[in-house]
Parts: C-alpha cells; structure tokens; sequence
C-alpha cells in the first residue's frame, strides 16, 4: 500500500511537469510585443476609429452643399407649360444657390475637427500601450511560475532523497515513523502548489493568446527566464516624461485645445452668413428670357448664439480642469510604480544576498546533522521549507518588479534598460 501510494505521487508529479511546462523554444517578450501590436483587434480597430476621424477636417471645413433648382410657372391655368406660347410671365427656371459662413468660420470649424482628430489618435496610442502593458504583465507573470515550477520540480527530488534517509534510520532504529509520514506529507504539499501553478499558468496562457489573437488551441508560450531591469535613480526624469508622452495625457491636450478652437468659433458664430442665388427663366422664343440673382443674409439669433458661447466656455474650463487632474493622477501612478520597484530593487538584493544563501548554508548543515543523527527531522524539514519559500518569494518579488517596471514603461513612454 505504501509503495503504491508512493508510486501514485511519482506518476503525479510528472504528470504536472509534463502538462505545466509546454515545449518549445523560449519567445522573447519583444517578440509578443511586436505580435500584439500587429494583431490584436482592440489595437486595430482604435487605429480604424482614428483614422476615420481623420476624414473629419475635411468635411468641416467644406462648404454647405450646393443646390440646383428647377423651377416651372404656368400662367391661365395649373397645367404644365399653359400660357407658355402666349405670356411672358410663364417660363422653365434652371438655377443654383450656395451658403458662404462669415469667413474664418470654415477654418475654424475644420481646426475642431483636426484636434479632435489628434485626440482619437493619441487615444489610439492609448489602448495600445494598455495592450502591450497587459501583454508584459501576464508574461511576467507566467515566467514567475514556470520558473517556480522548477523549483518545486527540483525540491520535490531533493524531499525525496531527505525522505529516503528518514526510511533507512527508521529501518535501523534511529528514526521513527512519523518522520517519514511527514516527509510524505510535504511531498503532497508540493504536489498541490504544482497543481495550482498549473492552473494559473492555463488561466495565463489563455489571456496572453487572447491578447495577441491566437487561436487558445494554440502551442503554449514558454518564457525566457526573467532578468532584473535596472532603474533610473531619481523619479524626476521618469515625472517629466510622462507629462510630455502619456497618451491620456496627451490626449487630454488635444481636447483642452479643441474646446479652445471651440470657444473661438462660438465667437465667430454671431457673425452673419451669405448666400447666393442664381437663376436662368426661358420663356418662348418670341419673348424675352429672364436671369435673376439673388443675395441673401442670415443674421444669426443672437440669444442662442450666446447660449453657446457660454457653453463653449463652460466646456473649455472643464476640459482644462481635466487635464490637471489627469496629470497629476498618472504622475502620482509614475511616483507610486517607481517607489515599489525601488522597493523591490531592495528586496531582492536582500534575497540574493542574505535569504537565500543563509537559508541554502542552513539547509545543508541541517541535512548533514540529521544524517549523523545530531538533529531531528522537524528541523531538517523546516529548513527545507525556508529555502524553498525564499526562493519562490524571490521569483515572485522579480515577476512583481518587472510588472512595475512595465507599468512605469506604459505611462511615461520611456523603455527602461
């Protein structure tokens, strides 16, 4: 019964290994960047929306639509063409007739359209950088538990050759039962964290292939291993950048200078329109043809002209407001990211140089003690467990490192080192 239940942990650890470590090369992140960026629909139809938008200037600027009149007068009766031959009066009418705005009106109104316009593309930028941002945090992520998979993989041999020397004491004598019964508890422990990174590393994969439009029946992605980034040493270049290259920031400029160009054009909005009217009447032959011009003025109401204008500025006051607020919610981002991968920087430094190594030295001199019977099991196995918790601590601290490093990179624009 102990061999088979020894047999049915061996048969799932592997199991996991093989299910949770997929085949392949390892993809380089800038690789799933650069797919992400070509393919992944959410970026492509941004693009389509600000490009369309693009086309807007054009159309605001134009002039109104030209009309062409055909006009038709009977005289002595309603029907067509009567008194054609004998009056004067009666006559065909070909003409057309086209609005003129007060002039800047046209320029204006297309200068709207054009920062608009700005504003849609740098949005655009906007839903790419949050892409290629989710694409980096999941594939940070993902290299975290594969490279813990491993670690677990690695450490779940080593129990087994800390519970083969509990066996060989407990047959001599020395230990007892119980040891080996604990040994084979964290066995199942670690069979269970596998278990767990499996699930997440599923969870992951599938988001990271949504991300970049892939098929989920797709080969799974293999990361490389994670290497520490360094970062800059103050905040304040990284505060500077992403005032001047954070999209939503940008983009809140655009709006600002659109609903400037607004308030200008409200303005010139109480000034009068034109429009002409031309128009050629043939009549029979035998009388005279007529040509008629006509100039017209539309004098704007005033009272709504002047609704308008308050809500221009209204707008305009509010979308300046907007843009502070926006600056100072991303630079407080950029300050908040920078503080916890300087944080991070720290402890990972305090890992590699104090944790790990002191809890790797202790768990060989408590191996080497239990085995000449100086010290018991509980303390080898705790031990153990120390330097496997540090160990996993640290990938996890690098995978959140990076992730902060990636989130500094998406609002500033900068790309660290």
């Amino acid at each position: 019964m102990k061999a088979f239940y020894l047999l049915f942990l061996f048969a799932g650890a592997v199991c996991f290994a093989q299910i949770s470590m997929p085949p392949g090369p390892a993809v380089p992140l800038a690789m799933l960047v650069e797919e992400a960026q070509q393919k992944n629909p959410e970026i492509q139809a941004a693009t389509h929306r600000a490009q369309a938008a693009g086309h807007a200037a054009r159309q605001a600027g134009a002039l109104p639509d030209t009309q062409i009149m055909l006009q038709h007068l009977s005289v002595g009766s309603p029907r067509p063409f009567a008194g054609y031959t004998n009056s004067d009066f009666a006559y065909i009418g070909l003409g057309a007739s086209q609005e003129f705005p007060w002039p800047g009106k046209r320029a204006l109104r297309a200068q709207v359209a054009g920062a608009q316009a700005d504003a849609m593309r740098t949005q655009s930028g906007a839903v790419s950088r949050v892409v290629v941002e989710q694409v980096k945090m999941a594939y940070f992520k993902l290299a975290y538990l594969q490279a813990t998979l491993n670690i677990l993989l690695r450490d779940d041999k080593l129990l087994g050759e800390m519970e083969q020397i509990a066996e060989s004491r407990y047959r001599v004598g020395q230990g007892n039962q119980q040891e080996v019964l604990k040994a084979q508890l964290q066995h199942t422990r670690i069979l269970q964290e596998i278990n767990l990174h499996h699930r997440e590393q599923g969870q992951l994969q599938a988001q990271i292939k949504q991300l970049l439009a892939r098929a989920q029946d797709s080969p799974d992605i293999v990361t490389e291993p994670l290497q520490e980034r360094s970062l800059p040493e103050s905040a304040s270049e990284l505060l500077q950048q992403a005032r001047q290259n954070n999209p939503e920031i940008n983009a809140r400029e655009r709006l600002v200078k659109r609903a400037d160009l607004q308030t200008e054009l409200a303005r010139k909005e109480f000034r009068p329109d034109f429009g002409l009217q031309y128009i050629y009447q043939n009549t029979d032959r035998k009388f005279r043809d007529y040509y008629m011009l006509t100039f017209t003025v539309t004098l704007p109401n005033r009272g709504r002209r002047r609704a308008e204008l308050a809500e221009a500025t209204e707008n305009r006051q509010s979308a300046t407001a907007e843009l502070n607020a926006e600056v100072q919610r991303r630079q407080a981002e950029v300050q908040d990211q920078y503080v916890m991968a300087k944080t991070s920087a720290e402890q990972l430094r305090i890992f590699r140089e104090g944790l790990m190594p002191q809890a790797e030295a202790t768990l060989r001199a408590a191996m080497a003690a239990y085995q000449s019977n100086r010290q018991d099991f509980e303390t080898l196995l705790s031990s153990f467990r120390d330097a496997l918790d540090f160990e996993e601590q640290y990938q996890k601290e690098l995978s959140e490192h990076e992730s902060a490093l990636a989130r500094l990179e998406s609002l500033t624009g900068v790309t660290l080192p």
